[in-house]
């Protein structure tokens, strides 16, 4: 078989599945340009920490040995390193788990190589995926291909390097405070955040159950270089799974909507970094071309979603602070106590914010009635410098700062897509837009056409 292109590793997931399916390349050929790109430049960045290339070869093979079995048959993928895959180590980034072996592959690996596509590597991630950025002292640290000197983002932020270099074509993370959404924004990429129940989540290893944070806020996602990965990879991943209580069988298609959205370029707490507003702009005019209704507006109570977001997290976080704080680094467990002082546990009873919780998903959810899409900036501010999330003085400042728009997503439970919008100086500009509960088709499709006027950045070479 002859190669259509020398640089298989610049297709999508997609583009990829039709030519292995039309035999125009096979998937050891997609398999073996993946390897050699992570060969060249995985050293550059640190997004991969296991390549999986003996396996990944074998299941190559026996897919170019056999008929198509799936829509990504043959297609290789990334898995985040908090993810089950079967014979390899669930590390979470932590360096006690480093031989924590998984017997079994969590449902959404399950259900990715049930649609043809083979393990390639794992991905870097910082402790636990307590951060928005990616480091830790088990694998060190995941460097942004734009800028060696800003995050990569997290928690994902191995994931969203690997896509943005050409080291993967789609890959896996999660999410329960931006973790798919920041490393989209940070390298340049697409990101689904889903539903909560949409995608199932599970892990082997014990704690099988986490508190109300992770049964309501932790969702499992796509990370890709297209809307049309992201929306491929929810029609596979989507559904009930026993093993998660929360997870549903749902519809992905609703009723129409009305072609409205509303632009959010101010955010209580302080400015947005100018690039992002003028992308914001740019996404709705080309919104407005293509026949929207776009207006400015804000949805309802931004600071105490946020509030919510950080106490229901804490709740959850200090409950389980004893035994991670004997495995995890001194830095992040001062992050985490700054957190606890932030966002103090004793000071509202779980109750009253799981309350205070629904009461605030009502409201976003009479306001998508009349602003079926709400588009905004995915961070406030330019990917910073390298552990200044970690500063004693100003890291939890920083933390809430940034998160301002990414914390809706995750306490109410609704989908949002993250779009890459084109480059401003040397870094990508970026934007998030959210629909209603369940409806990840109204974001996609808002996304598609966001992207049509701003075509993918990805992938590029480290710089």
């Amino acid at each position: 078989m002859g190669k259509v292109d020398d640089a298989l590793w610049q297709r999508t997931a997609s583009e990829l599945a039709a030519l292995i399916r039309s035999r125009e390349v096979s998937s050891r050929e997609v398999v073996e340009a993946h390897l050699e790109r992570i060969e060249a430049v995985n050293g550059r960045v640190n997004a991969v920490t296991r390549v999986l290339a003996e396996s990944a070869r074998a299941a190559a093979d026996a897919a170019d040995a056999s008929e198509p079995t799936g829509p990504l048959h043959g297609v290789p993928f990334t898995i985040k390193e908090n993810i089950d895959v079967e014979g390899t180590p669930t590390t979470q980034g932590v360096a006690a788990l480093a031989d924590a072996i998984s017997a079994l592959d969590a449902p959404v690996v399950e259900r990715m190589k049930r649609a043809g596509a083979i393990p390639l590597a794992r991905t870097n991630m910082p402790e636990f995926g307590l951060r928005i950025s990616t480091s830790n002292p088990l694998h060190g640290r995941t460097l942004n291909p734009w800028d060696p000197e800003r995050v990569a983002g997290g928690s994902s932020g191995g994931e969203g390097a690997a896509l943005a270099t050409g080291m993967t074509p789609i890959g896996l993370g999660n999410d329960i405070g931006g973790s798919l959404r920041n490393p989209a924004y940070c390298n340049g990429i697409a990101s689904l955040k889903p539903s909560a129940g949409r995608i199932p989540h599970y892990m082997s290893m014990p704690p099988h159950d986490g508190g109300m944070a992770v049964q309501a806020m932790l969702v499992e996602g796509p990370m890709a270089r297209s809307v049309a990965d992201l929306r491929l990879a929810l029609e596979i991943l989507a559904g009930r799974d026993i093993r998660d209580p929360v997870s549903v069988d749902a519809p992905l298609h609703g009723p129409a909507v009305a072609k409205r959205a509303v632009l959010v370029t101010e955010i209580p707490g302080g400015p947005i970094e100018p690039a992002t507003v003028s992308a914001v702009r740019e996404a709705g005019a080309a919104l407005a071309a293509a026949g929207w209704d776009v207006i400015d507006a804000s949805p309802p109570e931004l600071e105490r979603v946020q509030e919510m977001w950080g106490r229901t997290l804490a709740h959850d976080l200090i409950v389980n602070m004893p035994l991670m704080e004997l495995v995890i680094s001194p830095e992040l467990a001062v992050g985490l106590k700054q957190l606890f002082e932030r966002f103090d546990p004793n000071a509202m009873r779980a109750a009253e914010v799981d309350a205070e919780r629904s009461r605030l998903a009502r409201l976003w959810s009479v306001f998508f009635v009349e602003h079926p899409v709400v588009i905004g900036p995915t961070w406030t501010r330019l990917p910073f410098s390298h552990d200044a999330d970690l500063d004693p003085e100003t890291g939890m400042g920083l933390l809430t700062d940034t998160l301002r728009f990414i914390t809706p997503g995750n306490l109410l439970g609704i989908p949002a897509v993250c779009v890459p919008c084109g480059v401003d100086g040397e870094l990508p500009r970026g934007v998030q837009i959210y629909a209603d509960r369940w409806r990840e088709d109204v974001a996609l499709a808002a996304a598609e056409i966001v992207e049509a006027a701003m075509p993918p950045i990805c992938p590029i070479d480290p710089r």
